[in-house]
């Protein structure tokens, strides 16, 4: 394929007692050339004034190919028109590279409120998929896009719950009308462009062992929609972690920039939030709790997480500085202590990690740590191997069965490559999930392989913040993002903010 790929643009028009919506959808497939990407849409609609919408991550296509969509809704105002007809190109950048998308030139085009019009040759499309599920879901709705040239005669979910031992059918149904689930209306006029919309729907009590294809037939062919050969699979909640060192109350601004993470967390949807240099006024060492940032963030989210704090040392020498960890699920087994050879608390080598057990729905129990380890100079090495003895002896006192991943998440303060990221791999227990991801090749040379020469793949690699998972976990990450920069939400410290999301294996 080309390196983007526009599968469908929607344009509808939804009439509602008291508003008037018109939302755009544009649902495109990307060759996955490097982790980090910008996609944008540049559209105008008859008033001729161009604006940027930008695309986000969706699902994984088949092999290095990952699905992208954008989305926005407009309102019929006094003062604001519908867009009605628009006109649009796409342009995708990553690895210093730039794809412009636009018809050859001419650019795509899309009439007022009719549905969906599939793009580039394509016959047969799952739209408006979703491949997650929501706590207790049983029942999914599909959507099939068809050309009508085609001459469909029966669309058909082929779908299995062990892996293909026996399948199972759903016969889709023709819309009449078009049906806007977004908005949940009836639009008219479905088919202005040749398309045809079935729809299936498959109620289980297990939703996420499902995967399925879609088949269409005509009079004398049958065709696939089968996400390039790997199927369709509906995911069970996954799990966002985010990773943060607050800088302990030395930004401008602090007061807005706790604002921002607070709202960012809401926004990006994160359940577990582990937190370093989490700062509250000294006050003689009795410490200010009305102060304490972690406390300060999770009073600004919508709705209060589970927060598991402690502090370890006074910081800059007005706070008592330490770590946090916040969880949209319940804590249990909370625990803190010092992996350091001091804990003195005037020494800023006392160094203090906090833990606790996360019950996370679809998955089961999750082992946290969050941690601010010293530099190697500072006793890295016997922090870090105080900090596997706690995790061992952690889940050797639980049922292993119930534990499902351990997590090391936070400031490690050796970079990778160095000698204190050697005495993780050399642990052989721990792996970097954020190379897992987004280097697949050099994750494998390190924790796989074990390359003699696996540091110099790291020489251009300065992170200091990390989550380590412990390679028997029964998770595996499927992104890594970082925010918390000038491009992404804002700087709110001197670290950036690491956020995975992982899924059960």
């Amino acid at each position: 394929m080309n390196k983007i790929q526009l599968l469908y643009v929607e344009n509808v028009i939804v009439r509602k007692a008291k508003q008037v919506q018109q939302q755009l959808t544009f649902f495109l497939a990307l060759e996955n050339i490097d982790y980090n990407k910008q996609v944008d849409i540049f559209w105008a609609g008859e008033d001729k004034n161009w604006q940027e919408l930008a695309a986000h991550f969706h699902s994984i296509r088949g092999n290095d190919q990952e699905y992208w969509r954008a989305s926005i809704s407009l309102n019929l105002t006094e003062k604001q028109s519908l867009p009605g007809n628009i006109e649009f190109n796409i342009r995708y950048r990553a690895a210093d590279n730039e794809f412009i998308l636009n018809n050859h030139g001419h650019n795509f085009t899309s009439d007022a409120d009719s549905g969906i019009q599939l793009t580039d040759r394509q016959v047969l499309q799952n739209a408006a998929f979703s491949n997650q599920l929501q706590a207790g879901q049983q029942t999914i709705t599909l959507t099939a896009a068809v050309d009508q040239s085609f001459a469909a005669k029966k669309v058909t979910i082929h779908w299995t719950t062990n892996d293909w031992k026996t399948t199972r059918e759903t016969v889709c149904e023709l819309q009449r009308t078009y049906w806007n689930k977004a908005f949940h209306s009836n639009a008219r006029n479905p088919n202005q462009y040749g398309t045809q919309i079935w729809i299936g729907k498959i109620h289980h009590a297990e939703l996420y062992k499902i995967k399925y294809a879609i088949g269409c037939e005509n009079s004398q062919e049958i065709i696939w929609d089968n996400n390039k050969g790997h199927n369709y699979s509906f995911q069970r909640e996954q799990l966002k972690v985010l990773i943060l060192n607050l800088h302990c109350y030395q930004e401008e601004n602090q007061d807005a920039k706790l604002t921002t993470i607070a709202n960012t967390i809401h926004e990006l949807e994160v359940d577990i939030v582990c937190l370093q240099e989490v700062a509250e006024n000294w006050n003689d060492g009795q410490g200010d709790w009305e102060s304490n940032s972690a406390r300060i963030i999770n009073e600004r989210l919508p709705q209060p997480y589970h927060l598991h704090h402690d502090w370890s040392h006074l910081g800059f020498d007005k706070y008592r500085e330490g770590v946090a960890i916040l969880s949209r699920y319940p804590l249990s087994n909370q625990d803190s202590g010092y992996v350091s050879d001091s804990q003195d608390i005037y020494d800023i080598n006392s160094r203090k990690v906090v833990t606790a057990r996360v019950s996370v729905p679809y998955i089961g129990f999750i082992t946290v740590f969050s941690v601010h380890l010293s530099w190697l100079e500072g006793g890295f090495q016997e922090q870090f191997h105080r900090l596997r003895e706690w995790a061992a002896n952690t889940n050797t006192n639980t049922n292993t069965n119930d534990i499902k991943a351990t997590l090391l998440c936070g400031d490690f303060n050796i970079t990778a490559g160095s000698n204190g990221y050697q005495q993780v791999v050399a642990s052989k227990e721990y792996e970097d999930q954020y190379l897992a991801v987004n280097k697949q090749g050099v994750f494998d040379k390190i924790f796989k392989v074990r390359d003699a020469h696996w540091q110099d793949l790291l020489a251009d690699d300065y992170r200091i913040d990390y989550i380590f998972m412990h390679k028997k976990s029964q998770l595996r990450p499927t992104s890594a993002r970082v925010i918390f920069t000038d491009e992404d939400y804002g700087r709110v410290s001197d670290h950036c903010g690491y956020l995975m999301t992982f899924e059960s294996l």
